[in-house]
């Protein structure tokens, strides 16, 4: 998952990446408001954490202007004020949680996946495909309880595809996801990783892989039909 960090003071900002960093999240940050508006308009992130006191501008106007543009992505406002009237002002402008500093790590980290669930339409913090089992909050793949060994680019892949269930994603997306406008490879390396996942979760469940090539657009997760998923009950109990 990708975060957008918008905080100036150096030390906070680095506390935060590295308690995100360790949670296995992708950070990028910035402690400028207008630098954070043309991001969030030119890369795709998963969340937004919104520092109110910035140097450039308020958070709020930051927030104000992000939904003016139509950005949806969902915001996590901090702040060290636990002023009631700042907190209806961000919500009223389009912020989805609120956290007062200082905070314990477990519980941005919780709130960054709540958000982001909630965001994509899944209440649970575990998606199913399948026979496939993603973990958002463990970092974990498990097929029919077993575990299924992915390395990061792997399950970051497997983990977007989970997210957007249903929706193709371009190699453009999945290049923007794992890295972010820095250092890309060419977009055939996306082929190469979806090769790769592919194999790894057929092996996982004897069969199906559930990742659907869009020719001349990309890739997309689906559920399987429900009279496939009955054939191989009466298949392994026959």
């Amino acid at each position: 998952m990708r975060v957008l960090l918008v905080e100036d003071d150096p030390t906070t900002s680095k506390s935060i990446e590295l308690m995100l960093t360790h949670a296995d999240l992708n950070v990028y940050a910035t402690d400028l408001g207008e630098e954070a508006v043309d991001l969030a308009k030119l890369y795709d992130y998963d969340l937004i954490i919104l520092d109110l006191d910035l140097p450039d501008m308020t958070g709020h106007d930051v927030l104000r202007q992000l939904r003016l543009a139509r950005i949806s992505t969902p915001i996590l406002i901090l702040s060290g004020s636990d002023d009631t009237e700042s907190k209806i002002k961000g919500f009223g402008f389009g912020a989805d949680d609120y956290l007062t500093k200082p905070f314990h790590r477990e519980e941005l980290v919780a709130r960054i996946h709540a958000i982001i669930r909630r965001s994509k339409g899944h209440a649970q913090s575990v998606i199913r495909t399948g026979k496939i089992a993603v973990n958002l909050d463990a970092k974990t793949v498990e097929a029919e309880g077993k575990p299924v060994h992915l390395t990061g680019k792997e399950y970051q892949m497997l983990e977007l595809l989970s997210l957007r269930k249903g929706t193709t994603l371009t190699k453009e997306m999945f290049l923007n996801h794992l890295y972010g406008g820095m250092d890309e490879p060419e977009l055939k390396i996306i082929d190469v990783f979806i090769c790769k996942l592919r194999k790894k979760l057929s092996e996982a469940t004897g069969g199906p892989a559930y990742i659907e090539t869009v020719w001349g657009r990309g890739y997309v997760l689906r559920d399987p039909e429900p009279e496939h998923e009955a054939a191989d009950s009466v298949a392994a109990s026959a």
